[in-house]
């Protein structure tokens, strides 16, 4: 059998990710991305969250404050956030700037892998909103239905 560097190891595991496979990393991952707080947060850093989007109606990516990210995302409480922010950036996709001045400023900002999973998640976002009255109303009918 031949020896394998760590490189030719990583590739070959990369090929083999499958999420319909119970013991595969890639289910984490969805895991973490299918939460909408992630969601949020990744659309508010990428510029989907910007109160004054562009036509397509998303704005430019930009760094945002905790204090505005916790603005923006109406609900979210502090514990939440914090954990959510911490996560992004354990995974690589956003990074935590602080700056020493007094108080110290702290900013997010999306990563290039944070960037390129924002679009699909930009996506879904816009879907949820655009399809919510067509849900609701499947809802009521079954819900009618089995009453």
């Amino acid at each position: 059998m031949a020896t394998r560097t760590a490189a030719q190891k990583r590739a070959q595991a990369k090929a083999e990710y499958d999420a319909f496979l119970a013991v595969c990393p890639s289910r984490q991952l969805l895991d973490r991305i299918s939460d909408k707080w992630v969601t949020l947060i990744l659309c508010a850093l990428g510029g989907g969250g910007s109160p004054r989007p562009g036509p397509d109606g998303s704005g430019e990516p930009r760094p945002m404050r905790y204090s505005e990210l916790s603005r923006r995302l109406a609900g979210v409480s502090q514990k939440m956030l914090t954990q959510t922010l911490r996560s992004l950036e354990r995974d690589g996709l956003l990074i935590r700037t602080a700056v020493p001045t007094v108080p110290v400023t702290v900013t997010y900002e999306l990563t290039d892998l944070g960037l390129s999973l924002h679009g699909a998640v930009r996506t879904i976002k816009a879907w949820a909103e655009a399809h919510m009255d067509d849900v609701l109303a499947n809802r009521e009918a079954h819900d009618a239905r089995d009453a």
